[in-house]
């Protein structure tokens, strides 16, 4: 029956249908086994190393040491920040060789992946917790409550439902940056297309099926992001 209809399209030849019927499984194999993990690896390491990164920011900076981290903090995400994801990838995969630090596609793809989301994260959650009234510090501290007590018990909760919006979509953002990956010879979904594209150079089929799946991923996605954010505003009233 899917047969018949792509058939039955405009632009498409019997050699085409056959050529997006032979990609679809493999490209869909691809993004369940290679993407989505990559993707929630990647997302993980990064909101571990966001966290820290918003933590060393939003703390009253007392100690010497605690002032060098805020600036290599800070040049952390101006870097990442300025600079193309796809250059970051290439720098771990292709450029650490040369100082003799030689990372697998995969494990090269994470680390690139999570040093991107890292910065942007740690800027979307450095926010959430700046959004959080300083009367409730101070209502923490006023029942003897130290700065991580108050952090961890009354500022965190309510830091974290102002942050699921931006970072479900950061999460979203880099599934589909995970076609990146390619670059660094990852066989994920995207790379996967193009190998069914040179084979019959026929690009334009090939990768509208490709981007018609991804669209149904995020469809997914959009679906659990908002569900996750009705979980998290149950309490509010409206």
């Amino acid at each position: 029956m899917i047969k018949e209809m792509l058939g039955a399209l405009p632009f498409m030849t019997d050699a085409r249908t056959q050529l997006m019927m032979d990609a679809f499984m493999p490209m869909l194999k691809a993004g369940v086994l290679v993407s989505f993990p990559l993707a929630i690896a990647s997302f993980i390491f990064g909101i571990a190393i966001a966290v820290g990164v918003a933590l060393v920011r939003v703390s009253p900076s007392e100690h010497w040491w605690h002032k060098i981290l805020l600036r290599l903090t800070q040049i952390y995400v101006s870097i990442i920040r300025g600079t193309p994801l796809l250059v970051q990838i290439s720098i771990v995969f292709y450029g650490l060789p040369a100082l003799g630090i030689f990372i697998d596609p995969i494990p090269a793809a994470i680390i690139g992946f999570s040093l991107n989301t890292g910065a942007y994260a740690s800027e979307t959650i450095r926010a959430a917790i700046l959004s959080v009234p300083k009367g409730q510090w101070e209502a923490g501290f006023s029942i003897g409550m130290t700065y991580m007590q108050t952090f961890r018990r009354i500022i965190a909760p309510q830091a974290v439902r102002v942050a699921v919006p931006p970072l479900s979509n950061d999460f979203i953002g880099l599934f589909k940056n995970t076609s990146l990956a390619s670059v660094v010879t990852v066989t994920e979904m995207f790379r996967v297309a193009q190998q069914y594209a040179n084979l019959s150079y026929d690009f334009l089929p090939i990768y509208i099926e490709a981007a018609v799946i991804y669209w149904c991923f995020c469809m997914i996605l959009f679906k659990i992001q908002a569900k996750i954010e009705q979980h998290f505003n149950r309490h509010i009233a409206r």
